[in-house]
């Protein structure tokens, strides 16, 4: 007798099911040590012993040694365990808050953890393979969340790719890290896809989440029609691939761009991320649901560590409400998802908080003078009562009054009335910010770390706050100085379980960042006060960091500018906490024969470039003095050639300026080896460079 239509689908099921789970059997081992006796024996530091003691390694699918001592001996977690003890504590509460046709659509744990788990089902019937990546590119939303989870419980890799990437920029991460599977939001984004897809020997499948697809294409999918493709994956099979999974495996990578230019991955365990989520947003005060369900807004780059372990991880950990802002958020629309989420905590970039301030000035100008001047008392009064020691004898009834007549007022029209904590990462605050928001009665708490930290290493909060300080490490982690100058300035390193795997594939890179004892070392320069206060005072390496926290390296894009322009001899990038790039050249001129200094003449090569493009120009000075239109017009074509090729549009050069004469030895901006002294150049052109960024 021929079996019956569903004895066939069960039979299918169960074969399906067997042909993933074998498949499993020959990539995934059931402990640590098996996995270990896989790996090339230069995965770690330690190359006389088992790699399992190594503290790092470069291989997606390496184990680590992770660093648990008396300070920080808590059980390691798989993101799983984290997440299915939260969904048992937390289950119906809400976990995630989107606006789908102009209604808020609210998904709570336990549904959250499901999708997740059908999401994960539907990645291994596409056929996501173990330490094989899923990219997601796109805005922040319940679909990023619901795949990022979903492709941890598959045993897959969660790699973030910026949405202002290139194409070029986006086959590097996604040929890198394996991608299987890329998750999009739109028709822009699935274009950049389109035209690599053919160079990544690794893409199954791509998944679009957010617009409909204007047509078919095989092995494209709506975020509908894939979350269904799982169906005849059995519980047991996924359970069996999630009990698979051990803490110290990679789960996570976050694309770091480097002086070079070429982005590293830095490989995030289990335990980096579930410990992180835990220790340190408490030491920040974040609460769980228990005590007070958090609100936050998720809006800044999920690609960006800071975001990810503040939205996503965190979140799950301790049972918070995210509401998704809309993808203009960063143009002006965050206020709007402020307003209407009310958040209990908001973390943002410096140039986040800029904006805020930058606004309300504005508003402040437009106002009737009698408004102007209330606000300029109260925000005076509240900022000199947040400097003060608390011995002021400044009267309290004061500072209430004004707060209550004014401060509250605004705090309300930014969505504020709830906020209780106001964190900022990614890149150090201007005391000109500070001061701004204490005199909103808004302090704001600084966090320090990296990619490879799993985002802050250092915190601050309610309890745990000195201004221009990124607060202490937190408790379990180490931070300390090497090579400390006269001032007390040192490298800052870190130790802990913060601290990350190692660059994927890149073993050189990973033997620079992490010393022979498991130090991290962050490039960074700070000091360290009696108290454990940790102040970043500079940059030991040349990575520019914007103040909207993205980093952006400069050689490349020096390179790039003097490529297009034969005419430039030396340039500068600068950007470090500002709002833009904007950048120095100097034009090539011959050499005083005696003193070997630049002079004021142009060189064959810079004359036979003017004559080119109609200019007379003989002399630097001509030049600068009459702003020579051909000359200008030039490179102002050679900057935008640059720019369309940019990685991303933070890569991009606003503006820029022809300096008087070439950088030289004598002139303080070269080294003995005719290597760019940054740090002087910025002293020496602070005038050229503020003009850049008045008004």
């Amino acid at each position: 007798m021929p079996d019956s239509e569903e004895t066939l689908k069960k039979k299918s099921q169960d074969e399906n099911a067997m042909n993933i789970t074998e498949s499993y059997e020959n990539r995934t081992f059931t402990d640590a040590q098996n996995i270990s006796e896989e790996l090339p024996i230069n995965s770690g530091k330690i190359q006389d012993k088992d790699p399992v003691e190594s503290l790092w390694t470069t291989y997606a699918n390496g184990v680590v040694k992770l660093r648990i001592d008396s300070s920080c001996s808590q059980t390691p977690l798989t993101v799983h365990q984290m997440f299915k003890e939260s969904m048992e504590k937390y289950g119906p509460l809400n976990a995630l808050v989107s606006r789908k046709n102009g209604k808020w659509e609210k998904i709570t744990f336990s549904e959250y953890y499901s999708l997740s788990r059908k999401a994960a089902k539907s990645f291994l019937k596409l056929g996501l393979e173990r330490f094989h990546s899923v990219a997601i590119l796109g805005f922040n939303s319940p679909e990023w969340f619901i795949s990022a989870v979903g492709t941890v419980f598959a045993g897959g890799i969660i790699t973030g790719i910026y949405t202002t990437n290139s194409p070029e920029a986006c086959h590097h991460i996604a040929h890198d890290s394996k991608a299987n599977i890329i998750v999009v939001d739109s028709q822009k984004q699935l274009d950049k896809i389109m035209q690599i897809w053919n160079r990544l020997p690794h893409l199954k499948a791509v998944v679009q989440y957010k617009e409909s697809l204007p047509e078919k294409h095989p092995n494209l999918y709506t975020m509908e029609e894939f979350m269904e493709l799982g169906n005849e994956i059995t519980d047991d099979t996924l359970d069996y691939i999630i009990n698979s999974q051990k803490p110290n495996q990679c789960c996570g990578l976050i694309y770091t761009s480097g002086t070079t230019g070429k982005p590293k991955g830095a490989m995030l365990s289990h335990d980096n991320i579930t410990w992180t989520a835990t220790h340190c947003s408490r030491a920040g005060d974040m609460q769980p649901a228990e005590i007070q369900q958090e609100t936050i807004v998720s809006y800044l780059p999920l690609s960006h560590i800071a975001a990810q372990i503040y939205d996503l991880w965190t979140g799950i950990k301790w049972g918070e409400q995210v509401y998704f802002a809309e993808p203009d958020a960063l143009k002006g629309g965050l206020i709007n998802t402020l307003k209407e989420a009310q958040p209990t905590s908001l973390m943002g970039v410096p140039r986040v908080w800029e904006k805020i301030m930058e606004k309300l000035k504005d508003v402040s100008a437009q106002s009737s003078f009698m408004k102007r001047k209330m606000l300029s008392w109260a925000m005076s009064v509240s900022l000199e009562r947040n400097l003060s020691s608390s011995s002021s004898d400044l009267k309290p009834f004061q500072t209430r009054l004004a707060d209550y007549l004014v401060l509250a007022k605004i705090r309300r029209a930014l969505g504020f009335s709830r906020c209780q904590k106001h964190f900022s990462g990614a890149a150090p605050l201007t005391t000109e910010t500070i001061y701004f928001f204490l005199g909103l009665n808004i302090p704001l708490y600084e966090a320090y770390g990296m990619s490879e930290t799993s985002g802050p290493h250092c915190m601050s909060g309610p309890y745990v706050y000195r201004r221009h300080s990124c607060g202490k490490a937190v408790s379990g982690c180490k931070v300390k100085l090497v090579n400390e100058d006269a001032d007390g300035n040192g490298e800052i390193c870190f130790w802990g379980r913060t601290v990350f795997m190692g660059y994927l594939n890149m073993e050189d890179k990973t033997n620079e960042a992490i010393d022979e004892d498991g130090w991290l070392h962050s490039g960074d320069l700070g000091k360290i006060d009696k108290d454990g206060f940790v102040y970043t005072t500079g940059r030991i390496k040349d990575l520019i960091i914007t103040a909207g926290g993205e980093n952006v390296p400069p050689i490349p894009i020096e390179d790039a500018v003097k490529k297009a322009l034969p005419i430039v001899s030396n340039t500068m990038l600068i950007g470090d906490q500002k709002k833009f790039l904007s950048i120095l050249l100097t034009l090539k001129s011959t050499l005083d024969p005696e003193t070997s200094e630049p002079t004021d003449y142009l060189t064959e090569e810079a004359r036979e470039f003017c004559q080119k493009i109609g200019s007379n120009a003989t002399k630097v000075s001509e030049i600068v003095a009459t702003k020579d239109k051909a000359v200008h017009q030039a490179i102002q074509d050679g900057i935008t050639k640059v720019n369309i090729n940019a990685t991303a549009k933070v890569q991009c050069i606003q503006k820029w300026v022809i300096l008087q004469r070439d950088f030289s030895i004598s002139g303080g901006e070269l080294g003995p080896t005719m290597k760019l002294k940054r740090d002087a150049v910025l002293e020496k052109y602070k005038e050229e460079i503020s003009a850049f960024y008045k008004g």
